[in-house]
C-alpha cells in the first residue's frame, strides 16, 4: 500500500509540474525575449544612429550604459512592490511602460535626449528580471529551479537569434519609409511586442499556486508541500541584516563580473563583427545569431548536468572561464571573421550559461521579503556593470580605434567571477 501511495503521489507530482511548466515557462520566455530585444537593440541602431545624429562612441557607450542607472535606482523598490501586490499587475505595468519608452526613443535628436530616454527605459524595466526569478520560487523548489530558470533565460540567446537578423533586415530595408530613418523604425517595431505582451500578462499570469485554476486541488496541495519543505532551511532577514551580509555582497560582485561580460558582448557584438570586415547590416545581423544559437545548446546541456548532479558552483565557474577564453580568442583573431566568430560563440556560450545557474545560489537560502530584496539588490548591483562595461569600451574604442583592450578587461572580470563563485559555501547551494 505504501508503495502504491508513493507511486500515486509521484505521478501526481509529475503531472502538476508538467502543467506548471507548460503554462508558465513559454509565456515568461516570450516576455523576456521582448525585454531583451528592447534592451540591446541599441547595439544595432548604433550602426546608423551615430552617423545620423553625430554622436561619438563615448556618447553611445554612456547612453547605452545609463539605462542601468535608472534600472539600479528602482530595482529593489520595484521587486518589493511586486512581492506585495503580486506579479500579474506589476509585471504588466513594467512591460507596458518599457514598451512605450522604447518606442519613443525613435524621436531622439540630441545626446541629452538619448541619455534621458535610456535612463527612463531603465526605470521602466526595473524589477522585471528579479521579479520573474522571485516568481519562479513560488512554483518550483530548489532542485527543479536550475532547469526552469535556464528554460526561461534561454530567451537571452533566442532574442539574439531572432533580433539579430530582424534588426539587420529593418536597418537594410526600412530607411526613408514615411520619412523616418531605419534605426527609428527599429525602435518602434521592436517596442510593439512588449506592449502586447504586457496586456496579455493581465489576463494570463496568476499570482501563486492557490490562484492557478488549471491545477486540481490535489496538485496544488502537493506543489505547496514541496515549496514549504524547500523554504524550511531558508532564513528570514531584515533589509538591514541583508545589506550587512558578506555573502550577499559576494554574490553581488560575482554577478557584477558576469554582467560585465554579457553587456560588453551584447552592446558591441555588431560593431565587433563589422570590424572583422563584414559589410551590410543584414549580414552582420545574420552572423550575430550564430553565437546566440551556440549558447542555447550550451545552456540546456549545462543546466541539465547541474540539476542531475545537484551541483551549482562548478557549473557556474567553468562556463565563465570558457567565456573569458572565447573573448581572448576572438580578440587575438579579430582580423579573421570566422575565427573571431568561433571565439565570440564560445564567449557567448560561456557568459550566457553562467546566469541561470548563478541564480540558483541566492534563491537557495533566501525567502520572503528577504528573497525579494536580496534578488533585486544582487541584480541591481550587478547591472551597475551594464553602465560601466559599454561606457568603458566606448572610451577605449575612441582612444585606440579598437575594442581589443576592452575585451581583455572583460575576460579578467569573468575569471574573477569564477574564482569568487568557487569560494561560496557549497553546503548552502548544492541541493
Amino acid at each position: 500500500m505504501k508503495n502504491d501511495s508513493q507511486s500515486n503521489e509521484s505521478a501526481l507530482e509529475k503531472t502538476a509540474y508538467a502543467k506548471i511548466t507548460w503554462h508558465l515557462i513559454p509565456f515568461l520566455f516570450l516576455c523576456y525575449i521582448t525585454a531583451y530585444l528592447d534592451r540591446v537593440n541599441i547595439g544595432f541602431a548604433k550602426l546608423q544612429m551615430l552617423a545620423d545624429l553625430k554622436f561619438s562612441e563615448t556618447a553611445y557607450g554612456f547612453g547605452a550604459g545609463i539605462f542601468f542607472i535608472g534600472y539600479i535606482l528602482f530595482e529593489v523598490p520595484s521587486n518589493i512592490i511586486l512581492y506585495k501586490v503580486g506579479a500579474r499587475i506589476w509585471i504588466a505595468r513594467i512591460m507596458l511602460c518599457w514598451g512605450i519608452v522604447s518606442g519613443l526613443t525613435m524621436f531622439v535628436t540630441t545626446e541629452w535626449a538619448f541619455y534621458a530616454m535610456r535612463f527612463l527605459l531603465g526605470i521602466a524595466e526595473a524589477g522585471f528580471f528579479p521579479g520573474i526569478i522571485l516568481y519562479l520560487t513560488y512554483w518550483y523548489p530548489s532542485e527543479r529551479r536550475g532547469k526552469m530558470t535556464t528554460m526561461f533565460m534561454i530567451a537571452v540567446p533566442v532574442s539574439g537569434v531572432i533580433g539579430g537578423p530582424l534588426s539587420g533586415w529593418i536597418l537594410q530595408n526600412m530607411a526613408g519609409i514615411m520619412g523616418y530613418a531605419a534605426w527609428q523604425w527599429l525602435f518602434l517595431i521592436e517596442a510593439v511586442p512588449a506592449v502586447l505582451m504586457g496586456l496579455l500578462v493581465l489576463t494570463y499570469l496568476k499570482d501563486g499556486i492557490d490562484k492557478a485554476g488549471w491545477l486540481t486541488e490535489s496538485e496544488k496541495t502537493i506543489v505547496q508541500k514541496h515549496i514549504r519543505a524547500d523554504n524550511e532551511h531558508k532564513k528570514d532577514h531584515t533589509l538591514g541584516q541583508l545589506l550587512l551580509s558578506a555573502r550577499l555582497w559576494c554574490l553581488a560582485f560575482i554577478y557584477f563580473c558576469f554582467v560585465m561580460g554579457l553587456y560588453g558582448v551584447g552592446f558591441w557584438l555588431p560593431t565587433i563583427i563589422k570590424a572583422t570586415g563584414v559589410a551590410g547590416a543584414l549580414n552582420i545581423g545574420l552572423l550575430s545569431a550564430i553565437p546566440s544559437a551556440v549558447a542555447i545548446v550550451g545552456m540546456v546541456l549545462v543546466s541539465g548536468s547541474s540539476d542531475r548532479q545537484r551541483e551549482r558552483r562548478r557549473h557556474v565557474a567553468i562556463p565563465a572561464i570558457l567565456g573569458a577564453a572565447g573573448l581572448i580568442f576572438s580578440t587575438v583573431f579579430s582580423s579573421n571573421t570566422w575565427l573571431a566568430m568561433a571565439g565570440l560563440s564560445l564567449a557567448t556560450f560561456g557568459i550566457v550559461t553562467t546566469f541561470p545557474l548563478f541564480w540558483s545560489l541566492p534563491t537557495a537560502y533566501l525567502r520572503g521579503t528577504a528573497a525579494a530584496a536580496g534578488i533585486a539588490f544582487i541584480n541591481s548591483f550587478g547591472n551597475l556593470s551594464g553602465f560601466v562595461s559599454p561606457y568603458m569600451i566606448g572610451i577605449i574604442k575612441d582612444a585606440t580605434n579598437s575594442t581589443n583592450a576592452g575585451m581583455y578587461v572583460l575576460a579578467g572580470f569573468l575569471v574573477a567571477g569564477a574564482s569568487l563563485t568557487m569560494s561560496f559555501p557549497s553546503a548552502l547551494v548544492d541541493r
